[in-house]
């Protein structure tokens, strides 16, 4: 999640008690996003994705850490269609066949932080919405992949836009991007997700990002709107094209990136946190 968020300057190495809280974060947040599979459909409100949110949160003694920030009032940000970022929930829209909504938020368990977003299709969506959505996912595990011990931040961000504009001809985000994670929803580094390969900051274990690509099927410029009745601006896509975002919190250890906020599918398998990779941070 993207909250106009200023860049600190310290960046902590976490240890394997705090990356353990964080996972008990991550599986929670994980698991509000798997029962959203199950009630995302025609008909449904926005603002119903907002309410289950709010209770699966309460129910496993979470809460969402945006809820205030700069003045934002909702547990999650539900992005549909041409949305890109930060758009709020609303009781009167209603989810259309074949539309395209991302659901952001940063939950907090116990002090410990994590940050996911998800895109799903609604009902039956076209081949092309479909295509998006799967480079989107597939352009966040490259960014993973590059998220390794000895490499650098424009690694991760080279992968994801060479797979996403130059092999598939889409649109990558600038304004928006990932970040550091853990004291607080955003720390630094800043996480770019274009760049050049062996630029920026060296990669170390202990580190705890988020990667969360939002691409568009048109361009990547996007621009401001404001919500009516409300001081609060959202991001939308500047030619009105769709956009997909997905994202993860992960961790950053000698034995490869593990994800925090994983949601169990198989292609999270190799990026499971174990007990091995917990012993090599520190106490």
């Amino acid at each position: 999640l993207n909250l106009y968020w200023r860049q600190k300057s310290l960046i902590t190495i976490k240890s394997a008690r705090e990356i353990k809280g964080m996972a008990k974060s991550g599986a929670i947040l994980a698991g509000m996003h798997l029962g959203l599979r199950d009630i995302i459909k025609p008909g449904i409100s926005s603002w119903e994705i907002e309410k289950f949110a709010k209770e699966f949160f309460e129910s496993h003694g979470a809460k969402a850490e945006q809820v205030g920030f700069e003045g934002y009032k909702y547990v999650t940000c539900v992005s549909i269609n041409d949305e890109v970022a930060h758009a709020v929930p609303r009781k009167g829209l209603k989810l259309k066949d074949g539309d395209v909504v991302s659901v952001d938020t940063v939950v907090s368990w116990n002090g410990y932080f994590s940050d996911s977003c998800w895109t799903y299709g609604v009902g039956k969506v076209s081949e092309a919405d479909q295509k998006l959505m799967d480079v989107t996912k597939k352009s966040l595990y490259l960014g993973i992949d590059e998220a390794v011990v000895g490499n650098r931040i424009g690694d991760i961000g080279a992968a994801i836009q060479t797979y996403t504009e130059d092999d598939n001809g889409y649109g990558d985000v600038r304004e928006l991007i990932g970040h550091g994670i853990q004291p607080t929803m955003h720390e630094s580094p800043n996480v770019p997700h274009y760049g050049v390969p062996g630029h920026g900051l060296r990669l170390k274990a202990g580190m705890t990002i988020t990667i969360e690509p939002m691409i568009t099927e048109g361009t990547w410029k996007i621009k401001g709107k404001q919500v009516p009745g409300d001081t609060w601006e959202y991001y939308v896509t500047a030619d009105g094209s769709k956009c997909a975002q997905y994202e993860h919190t992960l961790v950053i250890t000698d034995n490869g990136p593990k994800i925090l906020t994983s949601q169990g599918d198989a292609i999270d398998e190799k990026y499971k946190l174990t007990e091995a990779d917990l012993k090599t941070l520190p106490e």
